[in-house]
């Protein structure tokens, strides 16, 4: 199991940056003398040859295209190397874990996997088949690792270049970016999430030493902003705020972008300054809908006027605030998905939010807590293997109707490259013929004319 290659970590997509989830195992792996191989099949080849050596195929799943991926990445490895064990470890491998045992998988590991993963190199090099802590087999369920690790400095060198990653955009330029975790877990029981159903509101704090140790890696190869990928960069406010000082004083000119609930942005208001301070861009939120009554069903913590004083909050102390948004759930009205277009043109967030957001759909996968809801229960259907999520069916037939074409729409229009205005003016347009109301003015000959783009990722997909 030591020879090099011996160990496979195979990543599918993580939002477009230099994937974590496989540099960390590497690391550890690593540091016990194994010499695992690395391959990211969002942004190089699949390998045969890399398949065909390796004795443990271990594919990286921390969300729900990455799942979808790795399926094909494990049909291709059984076919080039039908003796290997093929493992999938993250949040998806826990939340699917049946359908991976039904399709091939050896084994399934979740929450903080490194060690559970390292545990199974070396019972396998022992030849131990006997049942593990947090490593979940066919027929032998383990619940997911929930203890803090003792975190190396990613490795990241057995991976393509961040130049072929996502950039920052920003004052007409292109820079690097890297990528980055200050924290894992999370808190907060959002119940579309799928991070409560496996931490079940449990964080940990990577060390201070060890994130700026791998943001300086980063830097090194040329990156001038970081993306902290936490769940929510504020849920240890102390040590975010320490981490993002210190970035700032070690590499002033470097910038970052967080991700933060709106509730966070309010209660932590007075460190918003700091942040800004520090080189903080922008602040990535989970607005999610502006109807108080999907809010209240999803638990999300925070209100339709929680999210425009967020806006005033980090408008005021000069960082830009990029919500994101699930466009249709079983309990958005007609009404609702027009009210939240027109307050993204009177708000001035068009270029704030990726069009491709239009057009999102709730995503039900397996042991999300909506599952537990009464309010979901009479829309929902079977579980779909195509999707791997549950289908639901929405009261209002014309929703289901717009949804499927405005995300047709949208992805047309996204190859094609037609700007962010022209593409929302297309999209109210489609909702306002479904509730028979006039055509609204266009937006786009307005913003042809001064405008300022915002910053953003060059990557604009969300899960």
């Amino acid at each position: 199991m030591r020879a090099p290659g011996d160990v496979l970590l195979v990543a599918c997509y993580e939002l477009g940056h230099q994937p974590l989830a496989v540099a960390w195992p590497a690391a550890f792996l690593e540091r016990a003398g194994y010499r695992p191989a690395l391959m990211d099949v969002a942004v190089e080849p699949l390998d045969p040859e890399k398949l065909a050596r390796a004795r443990i195929i271990a594919i990286s799943v921390p969300m729900h295209t990455a799942l979808r991926l790795g399926l094909e990445v494990a049909a291709r490895a059984r076919a080039e190397n039908p003796g290997a064990h093929l493992c999938f470890f993250g949040l998806y491998a826990t939340l699917n874990a049946d359908y991976l045992f039904a399709h091939g998988a050896d084994s399934v590991i979740g929450g903080e996997a490194e060690t559970p993963l390292l545990a199974l190199v070396d019972a396998l090099e022992r030849g131990d088949t006997a049942p593990m802590p947090a490593v979940a087999r066919p027929g032998q369920p383990a619940a997911p690792n929930l203890k803090r690790l003792d975190f190396p400095v990613p490795s990241r060198a057995g991976l393509p270049s961040i130049k072929q990653y996502t950039h920052v955009e920003r004052d007409g330029r292109m820079d690097l970016v890297a990528y980055a975790e200050a924290s894992r877990g999370c808190l907060h029981r959002c119940r579309h999430c799928p991070i409560p159903p496996v931490y079940g509101g449990r964080f940990f704090a990577v060390p201070r030493e060890i994130v700026l140790a791998d943001i300086r890696q980063q830097i090194e190869a040329g990156a001038r902003h970081v993306t902290f990928g936490d769940p929510d960069f504020l849920n240890g406010p102390t040590h975010a705020l320490a981490v993002a000082r210190e970035l700032h004083a070690e590499w002033p000119d470097v910038t970052f972008d967080v991700t933060a609930k709106i509730e966070h942005l309010l209660r932590h208001r007075a460190h918003l300054p700091a942040l800004a301070q520090a080189g903080c861009l922008f602040i990535v939120s989970a607005a999610e809908s502006l109807s108080d009554t999907v809010l209240a069903h999803l638990e999300k913590g925070h209100t339709r006027a929680d999210i425009l004083t967020a806006l005033a909050a980090t408008r005021e102390a000069g960082i830009t605030l990029r919500p994101t948004w699930v466009a249709f759930t079983p309990w958005t009205t007609l009404d609702d998905h027009r009210a939240w277009l027109d307050f993204l043109d009177a708000e001035g967030l068009i270029d704030h939010v990726d069009p491709v957001q239009y057009g999102l759909r709730l995503l039900v996968p397996p042991g999300s807590l909506l599952l537990e809801t009464e309010a979901l229960r009479p829309h929902l259907g079977p579980l779909e293997q195509a999707t791997l999520s549950y289908r639901w069916t929405h009261p209002d037939p014309r929703m289901d109707g717009i949804q499927a074409e405005t995300a047709e729409l949208v992805a047309r229009a996204v190859e094609m490259k037609a700007d962010a205005p022209a593409i929302f003016d297309r999209v109210r347009a489609m909702a306002a013929e479904a509730a028979g109301a006039p055509a609204p003015a266009r937006v786009t000959p307005g913003m042809a004319k001064g405008r300022k783009r915002p910053p953003r990722l060059t990557e604009a997909w969300f899960c």
